[in-house]
């Protein structure tokens, strides 16, 4: 008895630990959103690492208002986006390497872990609080302004 209490509490405090240090927040950046009408400012969080890339808004309780994920694939690549261990909506933002937003999946499932991608080859994603990307009128053809484009002096 003694054992399988050990274990239990073991397994609880390495459970505890993992999921704390998956919820750490990024280092942040400012972003901006520009179109022909107005220009949009965001905080964003950088995820450009192997790790941070899978897990994203995973065990977060939600996202800001006036913030977001910018997610860094390096080069273009087929996005494969899921909402594993994600309990609220998220508008996903894929934009190209000139940061020309392309495809918007507006309001993704909580939970879902059905992959969701545009179908075609994408530098990132800014992912932002499901319903955001319409509330700021956010569309195809905008541009995304951000450090990780070379075009964007630093």
């Amino acid at each position: 008895m003694r054992h399988l209490l050990f274990f239990f509490c073991s397994v609880l405090l390495a459970a505890t630990a993992h999921s704390q240090t998956e919820r750490q927040t990024l280092p942040t950046s400012p972003l901006k959103i520009v179109d022909e009408d107005q220009v949009i400012d965001l905080i964003v969080e950088l995820a450009d690492e192997p790790r941070e890339l899978a897990t994203g808004m995973m065990f977060r309780d939600g996202v800001p208002e006036g913030t977001g994920m910018l997610f860094n694939f390096g080069v273009p690549r087929e996005a494969n986006m899921y909402m594993r261990n994600v309990s609220f909506t998220l508008d996903m933002i894929f934009f190209d390497s000139e940061g020309e937003v392309l495809a918007i999946i507006a309001n993704a499932q909580p939970f879902s872990e059905r992959i969701l991608n545009p179908g075609i080859a994408v530098k990132g994603v800014l992912e932002l609080a499901g319903g955001e990307a319409q509330r700021l009128g956010i569309e195809p053809g905008d541009m995304i302004e951000h450090s990780m484009f070379e075009s964007v002096a630093q």
